[in-house]
């Protein structure tokens, strides 16, 4: 009878624990972060913050999902397909302008990582050695929607450079195989499989060394999530503030976290050294010091004027830089 009875409160302690364990499941908000791209380095942070498990100790059940680049993002959280997602700054104002329903709560890569990317052996390391050389270039791209605020800034003008278009896969390839001098892109991506591919030394001729310094990416909610979900949203940045800090510290392990996660990703040392190459971006002069994702008012106010000189924001509807932002969520 004794074994009996100790057998029925081993079950009943068993069943309890089994309820406990699923209340606890069920209580955590199913989160889906919608990514700009494809799988690269720069996204290692996440990765690492939900395999630390901090998603999960804020109550978060999350899921990290690739992207198609930054415009079909910024569609899904408008539409509701995705409470978060990973996206350009610039894209993001010109598309509120035009009705879509999503606002920043953090900007992560606040130091853009735009430029100019070809071979060393093309000699081209000034704005100047452009003349005559040919780009390769995406037309509406939002790296190359900048590209036009780098020409005004640095003399250049359209006739002094040819240009070769094409999607991003094709505009690196225009490169390695000799029919463009450069290519704009992300000198955190870009750059580094480029040279990995050819073996060749790769020279990058970076906006912000010219004085074009928009802000990149960072994560945007619906904006109805601003006043009827800001506990989930405070939890979130809090979990990946927690992470960007954790990759910041140990970017092999967010690495590590990334290929853990979709194997197919990439090679290690690419994705390790796009990472390496995205923390010191993390930050602009107004913001150096604070934790990740903090927005400075004037860099926001700069990103929005180059929009409207170049990025087609008409000037009656570009608003106040907080139209587009917040720091309130963050911890």
């Amino acid at each position: 009878m004794k074994l009996a009875r100790v057998g029925a409160v081993l079950l009943s302690l068993l069943v309890l624990l089994t309820l406990a364990t699923s209340g606890e499941a069920q209580q955590r908000d199913k989160v889906v972060l919608l990514l700009n791209w494809y799988n690269y380095g720069e996204h290692g942070p996440f990765y690492l913050g939900l395999a630390r498990g901090y998603y999960r100790e804020e109550g978060i059940d999350l899921e990290i999902q690739e992207g198609r680049g930054s415009g079909p993002t910024i569609q899904a959280v408008g539409a509701g397909s995705a409470q978060f997602g990973y996206a350009d700054v610039g894209t993001a104002i010109r598309a509120v302008t035009r009705g879509a329903p999503v606002h920043f709560v953090g900007v992560l890569v606040q130091t853009s990582p735009m430029g100019l990317i070809g071979l060393a052996e093309k000699n081209i390391r000034e704005p100047k050695d452009l003349v005559g050389k040919t780009v390769a270039m995406t037309p509406g791209g939002a790296v190359d929607t900048i590209f036009q605020a780098f020409a005004k800034a640095t003399g250049l003008k359209e006739g002094d450079y040819k240009v070769v278009s094409g999607d991003a896969t094709t505009k690196r390839n225009a490169v390695i195989h000799g029919q463009a001098d450069v290519t704009t892109g992300h000198i955190n991506d870009q750059n580094i499989f480029i040279e990995d591919v050819t073996g060749k030394k790769v020279q990058v001729i970076r906006y912000a060394d010219h004085g074009v310094n928009p802000l990149n990416n960072g994560i945007i909610v619906h904006k109805d999530m601003l006043s009827k979900q800001g506990d989930l949203i405070r939890r979130f940045m809090r979990a990946s503030t927690r992470a960007v800090e954790g990759a910041v510290q140990n970017p092999e392990e967010a690495t590590d976290a990334l290929l853990k996660a979709n194997p197919k990703a990439g090679k290690r040392e690419l994705l390790f050294a796009g990472l390496k190459a995205t923390i010191p971006l993390y930050h602009t002069k107004l913001t150096q010091g604070q934790r990740p994702f903090r927005v400075a008012p004037a860099d926001m106010q700069a990103t929005l004027d180059i929009m409207v000189e170049y990025g087609g924001v008409e000037p009656a509807q570009k608003g106040k830089p907080e139209d587009y932002y917040t720091n309130e969520l963050l911890p």
